[in-house]
């Protein structure tokens, strides 16, 4: 079973940037896709990116133009680049691994923006 392990969040001011990496500990390329996730406190887990196997990427019209996905194969890390975040961005943000029929789950890392 891979393992999942976010890192790179934190407290920013709004405007301001963050980096997270997820580490995986194996290959991603055996995955369908890659994927970053956010939930906020009372609200349901979303979608944020994702980012299939030969670099396709998706990303929630709320993100568009201020996140980037990308992925480093050799490293089986996968990174969300957030410039220009806002306090609605605060959430906790969890990385995913998906196979045809499964999903695994990171613990998650936690982004606070603050106005």
């Amino acid at each position: 079973q891979v393992q999942l392990v976010e890192s790179g969040g934190g407290l920013v001011q709004a405007g301001g940037s963050l980096r997270l990496s997820c580490l995986a500990s194996r290959s991603i390329l055996s995955f369908v896709a890659m994927g970053w996730y956010r939930q906020a406190p009372g609200k349901q887990r979303e979608l944020v990116a994702d980012i299939t196997s030969d670099s396709n990427t998706n990303y929630a019209d709320s993100v568009k133009g201020r996140f980037t996905i990308s992925r480093d194969n050799a490293k089986n890390t996968v990174y969300l680049q957030m410039n220009s975040l806002k306090p609605e961005d605060t959430a906790v943000y969890h990385c995913s691994a998906d196979g045809r029929a499964y999903r695994i789950w990171g613990q998650g890392t936690q982004v606070t923006v603050s106005s």
